[in-house]
C-alpha cells in the first residue's frame, strides 16, 4: 500500500541510515529526535522498517542547525511548533531569536567574568613553592577575598 502512494505521488522514502547520512548524523540521533517528538513519526512498512521522507532529513537538518545557534531541544521544540502553526507570525519567532541572543550575551558576559577570574589567579601565583601556599588553590577554597568572590 504505501509502495503503491510512493509510485502514485512520486515520494521518496529512506531508511534511517540514509537519513542519518543526508542529514549528517547518526542513526541515534534519528532515533532521539523520534522519541523527542522533534520530527513525525515515520510510516513503517510491512517489514517493520520506518521509512522517512525529505522531510524529516529537512527537519533534522534544521534541528542541527538551531542547536549550533545554542538553542535547546526544548527550544527547538517551540520553533517547530510555532512553524507548524498557520497563526503564527514572524515577530513571534523573532522574539524567540531575540531571547537566545539576550542568553548568549550573558554567557559571554559569564565567559569574559570567567576569564578575567582566571588571569587574576594565575597572575597571584609564581608557580613556586609548596602547594599549600599556592594563591589558586587558597582561591578556590573560598578563604581569602579573591576565593569569596569568584567569577
Amino acid at each position: 500500500m504505501i509502495e503503491d502512494m510512493q509510485e502514485k505521488y512520486d515520494i521518496t522514502t529512506y531508511k534511517i541510515g540514509e537519513v542519518a547520512r543526508r542529514a549528517s548524523v547518526n542513526k541515534e540521533t534519528v532515533r532521539y529526535y523520534e522519541k523527542r517528538e522533534l520530527i513525525p513519526k515515520p510510516d513503517r512498512r510491512r517489514s517493520g522498517y520506518r521509512i522517512f521522507t525529505q522531510r524529516h532529513i529537512d527537519q533534522i537538518k534544521f534541528i542541527k542547525r538551531s542547536q549550533e545557534l545554542g538553542f535547546t531541544l526544548s527550544e527547538i521544540q517551540e520553533l517547530l511548533e510555532l512553524r507548524m502553526d498557520e497563526d503564527t507570525t514572524c515577530s513571534e519567532i523573532k522574539s524567540e531569536a531575540q531571547e537566545k541572543y539576550q542568553d548568549v550575551v550573558e554567557k559571554i558576559e559569564d565567559l569574559q567574568r570567567i576569564k578575567n577570574t582566571l588571569v587574576n589567579l594565575i597572575d597571584s601565583c609564581a608557580g613556586e613553592g609548596p602547594k599549600g601556599d599556592c594563591p589558586i588553590l587558597v582561591a578556590l577554597e573560598g578563604e581569602t577575598d579573591t576565593g569569596q568572590n569568584l567569577r
